[in-house]
């Protein structure tokens, strides 16, 4: 009942990147498509968290640590880049 359970969950994450994804494409503003890749990133790592109760394993924490600090730091760079902000030092010539 749990394996099913946990498949369930895998397969309800994989739809949401797909839609996720389906907005980075065909979103109707470049502010949409930031936010979606921001939920890709945190859907992937409750997939990665899912596999990970399901191997019963802690290896992958370091992962799902990981995937999120990117995943922020993504988010933070590419709304000062559409804000026109100072990116890594440098100014957006227009």
């Amino acid at each position: 009942m749990f394996d099913k359970i946990m498949l369930l969950a895998m397969f309800l994450l994989s739809i949401s990147v797909m839609i996720a994804l389906y907005r980075v494409i065909k979103g109707p503003s470049i502010h949409d498509r930031i936010l979606a890749l921001d939920s890709i990133g945190y859907i992937i790592i409750g997939i990665v968290a899912v596999h990970s109760i399901m191997l019963d394993s802690h290896a992958y924490l370091e992962t799902i640590l990981l995937i999120g600090i990117l995943a922020f730091l993504s988010t933070i760079a590419l709304s000062k880049y559409m804000e026109g902000r100072v990116v890594n030092g440098r100014k957006r010539d227009n």
